[in-house]
């Protein structure tokens, strides 16, 4: 009882505190008939009243009571003529509260000071009234009228209005209008601010008489005053994550809204809420921020939360608009749970000696999000798998750890196994204090009937080389897993590359079965391995490698190069080469080895010591150049060698080497074929010039064309040729004659032998009958240049011979002189013909045309008639080989 009256003392003292906050209750408010927005009407005194809890709420929308109870008025109002009355209601954390009826008196004092004040404002000679304000939406009744617009022309002239712009005559067509004659301003319809916030007008003032302006023009503004009409909207989706067991405060997200009422005003300040979800999230009511409210968010649990989001315009304030959505929050994920076993043990077999086996599936369970690195889970074995034996590994589908036997196991040494596997995550632990879990697996080995073992993997025997056959190495045996005992197993090789060893079969025994060489490539590094084969009464085998190390001996002396050594010959200079020898054996057998020279030796040479495997051998005198051959004995460490010859080349050396030696080499096919190619070719062509010269043709006829003119002379007449200086003639000698046959001294030029003749003779047909052989005459000054290639020539269809009597070249002289021009005439055509001419044959070449007479003052008309004294005969002396196939032919004719 007693706390229920404290409890009731406590609720009077708190209800009449707020009673006591307004004093009086009411409130008288002088207004002028139209009260602009933001125009503060009145202030609340707030008499001993708690203003930290007190709120202040107008019931009237159209005003609102800002905390330090200042009545503002959110819309412009109309007042005239009866006022207006609404109240204010003081709100606090608790209790009824208590109420203020505050009355809104036209004054018509007020309205003529405000228009004396617009009138007083005006400028000189200008017709400015202030803002026109409208609430937007005002339920009419309509047209409505707002105010005259007045021109201070109006007391001088006869004057009506017009007005355009938008909301006139522009969009929004017939909104406004204008009285022609009294300048009133009407508005005729409902306006929404958010639309068309304010227009600007222009009018006009005209005098009726003359229709000119008695004024300037008017810029007429009117503002659209804001109500609260719209409800604040969120502006984006309400999605939002967060981790699970993020701490308090943790930022969720923010809620974005926007208000389309006046920008700046209560009407679009909004005050964010949440209506559910209070007891795990919070919004700042101004910035919309969403927060944590607690750090026991278990997505495990629940992954997502749905609350209710509340926008309110006005500040929050009781008469506010109100809006309300559903956010979704979706708790991530943080790896707050690590993978638990399905069974608290598990077991499994394999058999002896397999690998590569899986062997077990071992399932487990995990809560965090599927498919992430904290679902993942991992596998290692912790216990049990010292010798590697074992390997798990993680299906990616089904999350289970795989167990596998990787190296073989033997049930003779080992029956069972115990295993201990622990389940990780791919990401750390977080958020939770628990362990990762493991599980004991046991493995159990199953028995196989094995083949034999030997008695280790590997064995290793030193053997020298060159041991004597049959000389035992050692024995390698084995046994049978399950009896332990070698009884009937039989021994074998599997291979022995060179065939040193031999096996007793029965006992197991390794034997020399050939020479062993160190030095040879079967034993690199001196090591040779034989694999071995064991089988048992069942035919099953086992293997075993035996390594024989060769222990060297010294059974190789040292050699030098039996390749041809250089020695560079110098002006003054002995000449010297360093000699290096080889030994396959190694240390202490071989290096370092000694050099000299027998004692018998001339001395020529001498040899010193330069390293351990080599030496210098110089010059100890002048030599010529040559090929030497220096004996020099060289011996290992042991003394084991022998005297050899080193062969030394003495030289000229060019770039420090010897000029290379001459040497034979043997041609291929095609070089042979090269070779003879062009012979076979030489011989084809003669065969057909052979041919081509002995062939006959019918004898032709000559006419005498009565000139003397031209390459040959005619030789079918009795008198005498075309005359010759004989000055630039010189006349071979002749030597003797005889009847039928006669020689012609060899004092002409470039005739080398004498030629016989035969006699001469001519019929007046023109044929050639008889007549001496002149082919040495024209052709023997040209056989060592131009060869012994004939031409043959056909006079009348008939190949002829040309000869000379023995008479005409004893009595007379003129025939002879005549003959000798017209030859070197040919001679130095024919020079041309052969040398840079041949290709052309005779077009354009030192031609004859008609000779017009001895001193003939127009000379030669050829196309070469500027080369210089082509009338005489000396191309009889350069006639070449054309001309000498002629000769032949007219000479066997």
């Amino acid at each position: 009882m007693a706390n229920v009256l404290i409890l009731s003392i406590c609720l009077v003292l708190v209800l009449s505190r707020v009673e006591s906050c307004f004093t009086p209750n009411f409130l008288d408010v002088h207004v002028p008939q139209t009260i602009p927005a933001g125009y503060e009407i009145a202030k609340v005194k707030a008499a001993d009243c708690d203003t930290d809890s007190t709120q202040f709420i107008s019931k009237d929308p159209s005003f609102m009571v800002k905390p330090d109870g200042a009545i503002v008025a959110l819309t412009s109002l109309d007042m005239a003529p009866a006022g207006r009355t609404f109240s204010v209601l003081a709100q606090g954390n608790s209790g009824p509260g208590s109420e203020m009826e505050v009355h809104l008196i036209y004054s018509s004092l007020l309205s003529r000071k405000q228009t004396d004040q617009r009138v007083l404002k005006r400028t000189k000679r200008r017709w400015s009234p202030p803002p026109f304000n409208i609430i937007e939406n005002f339920v009419g009744p309509y047209p409505k009228e707002i105010e005259k617009i007045v021109s201070d022309t109006e007391a001088k002239y006869n004057v009506y209005y017009t007005l355009s712009g938008p909301g006139v005559n522009l969009h929004p067509v017939g909104l406004f209008s204008l009285n022609r004659e009294t300048g009133m301003l009407t508005v005729h319809r409902a306006i929404d601010r958010e639309e068309f916030p304010k227009f600007t007008l222009l009018a006009q003032v005209f005098d009726k008489e003359t229709n000119k302006e008695t004024d300037q023009p008017l810029d007429v503004k009117i503002e659209i005053d804001d109500v609260n009409d719209n409800a604040p909207q969120f502006s984006s989706p309400l999605l939002f994550n967060v981790l699970e067991q993020s701490s308090v405060g943790t930022v969720v997200g923010v809620v974005n809204a926007t208000d389309r009422d006046k920008e700046g005003t209560l009407h679009s300040k909004i005050r964010y809420s949440l209506l559910t979800g209070l007891d795990l999230f919070t919004i700042n009511p101004a910035t919309g921020v969403i927060s944590t409210a607690t750090n026991a968010l278990d997505r495990e649990l629940k992954d997502k939360h749905f609350v209710t989001v509340q926008l309110k315009d006005m500040d929050g304030a009781i008469n506010g608009l109100v809006t309300t959505g559903t956010a979704t929050i979706t708790l991530g994920d943080i790896n707050d749970n690590p993978p638990t076993f399905t069974k608290s043990s598990f077991a499994a077999s394999v058999k002896e000696n397999d690998k590569d086996v899986l062997i077990l599936r071992i399932p487990v369970e995990d809560k965090d999000l599927i498919n992430t690195p904290n679902w993942k889970s991992k596998f290692l074995i912790t216990k049990g798998n010292e010798n590697g034996n074992f390997r798990i590994d993680t299906d990616p589908k089904t999350n289970e750890g795989l167990l596998y036997v990787v190296k073989p196991l033997d049930y003779e040494k080992t029956k069972t196994l115990n295993l201990e596997v622990m389940a990780r995550n791919e990401a750390d632990l977080t958020g939770t204090k628990e362990p990762w879990k493991s599980v004991p697996v046991t493995v159990s080995v199953t028995d196989v009937d094995e083949g034999p073992e030997f008695t280790a993997p590997t064995v290793r025997f030193n053997v020298k080389e060159n041991t004597a056959n049959g000389t035992l190495i050692g024995t390698y045996t084995a046994l049978d897993p399950e009896t332990k005992s070698s009884n009937g197993i039989k021994y074998y090789k599997t291979t022995d590359p060179a065939g040193w060893i031999s096996v007793d079969k029965n006992s197991g025994e390794l034997r020399v079965a050939n020479t062993i060489d160190r030095e040879s490539p079967y034993a690199p590094n001196g090591t040779y391995n034989v694999i071995m084969r064991a089988v048992d009464s069942t035919s099953k085998t086992g293997t075993g490698t035996v390594i024989i190390q060769v222990e060297d001996v010294n059974d190789n002396m040292p050699e030098i190069p039996t390749s041809e050594l250089v020695v560079c010959e110098k002006d003054g200079v002995l000449g010297s080469l360093v000699v290096v020898a080889q030994d396959k054996d190694q240390p202490p057998f071989s290096s370092p080895f000694t050099f000299s020279l027998p004692k018998d030796y001339d001395g020529k040479w001498s040899v010193t010591r330069f390293n351990d495997t080599s030496a210098t051998l110089k010059q100890t005198k002048e030599l010529p150049t040559g090929v030497y051959n220096v004996p020099i004995d060289v011996r290992d460490l042991q003394g084991f060698g022998k005297i050899q010859t080193a062969k030394v080349r003495l030289c000229q050396c060019s770039n420090g080497v010897c000029p290379a030696k001459q040497t034979s080499k043997s041609l291929g096919p095609l070089a042979l074929l090269a070779m003879l190619l062009p012979l076979a070719l030489l011989l084809l062509l003669c065969l057909l010039l052979i041919f081509f010269c002995a062939t006959k043709g019918e004898k032709l006829e000559l006419e005498d064309a009565g000139d003397s003119g031209g390459i040959l002379l005619k030789s079918n007449t009795e008198g005498k040729g075309e005359e010759v200086d004989t000055s630039l003639i010189a006349l071979p000698a002749l030597m003797q004659t005889e009847k039928g046959t006669g020689t012609l001294n060899s004092a002409w030029p470039g005739i080398k032998s004498t030629s016989t003749m035969g006699a001469y003779g001519m019929q007046e047909s023109g044929t050639y009958k008889s007549g001496v052989d002149m082919h040495e005459v024209f052709s023997s000054q040209y056989d060592n240049q131009y060869g012994t290639q004939q031409y043959g020539v056909q006079f009348g269809g008939q190949q002829s011979s040309m000869g000379l009597d023995s008479r005409y070249l004893a009595e007379d002289s003129d025939f002879v002189q005549n003959w000798q021009t017209n030859g070197r005439y040919l001679q130095q055509k024919l020079g041309y013909f052969v040398k840079e001419y041949d290709g052309r044959y005779s077009d354009d070449i030192i031609h004859s045309y008609g000779f017009e007479g001895r001193g003939s003052v127009a000379g030669s008309v050829g196309c070469c008639s500027d080369y210089a004294d082509q009338d005489n005969l000396d191309f009889l002396n350069t006639l070449g080989p054309k001309f000498k196939c002629l000769a032949d032919v007219i000479s066997k004719r």
